[in-house]
């Protein structure tokens, strides 16, 4: 088994578990917030929590022992909001149809992932705008772990961002949690960033600030009303053809920024920017987004908090399989794991989006060609706080610039493809 060989990959068993336990705990809201967002559809939150989970142990532990890559995969964020508030409330559909389409957009992905259709589109992409996926999920997830922390919050219209309360004992908290990771990475110290979200964690129950659960274990809800009830005859209808276009582009774009933001922090691209046998972790978050829907829950794939655990030191499948087994666990120890407060880990991402922002020095800044798209994937992405707005504008941005410019030869064709397939997003995505 490659993901046990811990010193071919340069780690220690006692490594990969630290960076489980870590990764775990910065994705670990997940486990509250994506049925929460499901509610507004109607689906039923006790059996969305345990296909959240299920979907996470499942999909974390297949990808950990079929592509040996310390990345975690969970119900993605911005998908389940697509579906609660577009799909269902606005539209009218009913959540088994999104279910359905969710099916059906997994089924598809599949389909294109065993014909290396995604992993030849997904090679097609400049280097340029490769590091732009990094630096723009690192500041995406400095500005979710300030905005969760509390450090930087709502402001007014005019200035939609300001500083947090500074008086409040969470955002304090969450000021010592940056500080103390700061210092043991400074000290070179192994787990800096568990240990601060486990300390954070504890002494917000000792200064009861955070309430302990009454309870540490609880029987894992059932999942008989959410369990096969997908309607796939209901989402072959005409008029859901573009809301499985939009979540196929979404899922798309996310797993491709995200696969190679992660890879990049972790040194596992090669020279020429891939990850090799990239198709792998793809038909793991594929067949992930199937079983979501069979299960009831959205779209799967993996997770921009990978990094936390890839920084601490995650090398090897391992990682992911430490990160299944605790999402497992999580069904019985519910109570314990849900209060884990986001001022807790919100610290842990500040930090990685810092070290993802070092491959920016990489680009170019003398090609304006590569310097624009790239610059438009970073702030898009996390200035409308949606990764996939941030990177298909890249890869429109792109080929307008090498057009433009009358150096069109330089455009691979599939970034032809991904161009107009970023346009149909957001044709059927906003309209």
């Amino acid at each position: 088994m490659e993901f046990l060989k811990f010193s071919k990959y340069n780690t220690t068993l006692k490594t990969e578990i630290i960076a489980g336990i870590t990764t775990f705990c910065t994705m670990s809201y997940i486990i509250v917030v994506n049925p929460k967002i499901l509610e507004a559809a109607g689906i039923p939150f006790g059996p969305s929590m345990a296909a959240t989970i299920l979907v996470a142990f499942i999909g974390s532990l297949f990808l950990g022992i079929y592509s040996n890559k310390p990345f975690a995969i969970a119900p993605y964020m911005g998908v389940n909001a697509f579906v609660a508030f577009t799909v269902v409330k606005l539209l009218g559909f009913t959540w088994q149809q999104a279910l359905g389409a969710v099916f059906l957009s997994g089924l598809l992905f599949t389909i294109l992932t065993i014909l290396r259709l995604r992993t030849w589109l997904a090679n097609s992409i400049p280097n340029c705008l490769k590091i732009s996926f990094s630096v723009g999920i690192g500041l995406f997830l400095t500005f979710l772990g300030l905005n969760q922390s509390g450090i930087v919050t709502l402001g007014v219209p005019g200035a939609p961002v300001r500083v947090g309360d500074l008086s409040n004992p969470t955002v304090l908290l969450a000021i010592l949690g940056f500080l103390i990771i700061c210092t043991l990475m400074i000290k070179k110290f192994p787990a800096a960033i568990l240990i601060s979200i486990l300390f954070i964690t504890f002494l917000s129950f000792i200064l009861n600030i955070n309430q302990m659960p009454k309870e540490f274990i609880s029987y894992p809800p059932s999942l008989s009303e959410t369990f096969l009830e997908l309607d796939i005859k209901g989402a072959f209808n005409i008029s859901f053809f573009p809301i499985i276009i939009s979540l196929v582009i979404m899922d798309f774009v996310d797993t491709i920024g995200t696969l190679i933001g992660v890879a990049y922090l972790g040194g596992f691209l090669n020279d020429k920017g891939e990850l090799p046998e990239i198709e792998k972790p793809m038909l793991c978050d594929a067949s992930s987004t199937m079983l979501a829907g069979l299960l009831g829950t959205t779209s799967a794939g993996v997770y921009i908090e990978s990094a936390t655990g890839i920084e601490s030191g995650g090398r090897t499948g391992f990682t992911s399989i430490v990160v299944g087994i605790l999402f497992l666990l999580s069904l019985f120890f519910y109570p314990l794991v849900s209060s884990i407060p986001s001022y807790a880990y919100g610290p842990a991402l500040i930090i990685v989006g810092l070290l993802m922002f070092a491959p920016i020095a990489e680009i170019n800044f003398k090609d304006l060609t590569e310097v624009i798209p790239s610059f438009t994937t970073v702030i898009f992405i996390c200035f409308t706080y949606d990764i996939s707005i941030g990177i298909t504008t890249g890869f429109i941005i792109y080929v307008f610039t090498k057009t433009v410019s009358g150096r069109f030869r330089e455009i691979h064709p599939t970034m032809w493809v991904l161009a107009i397939l970023s346009l149909l997003f957001y044709i059927f995505i906003q309209n």
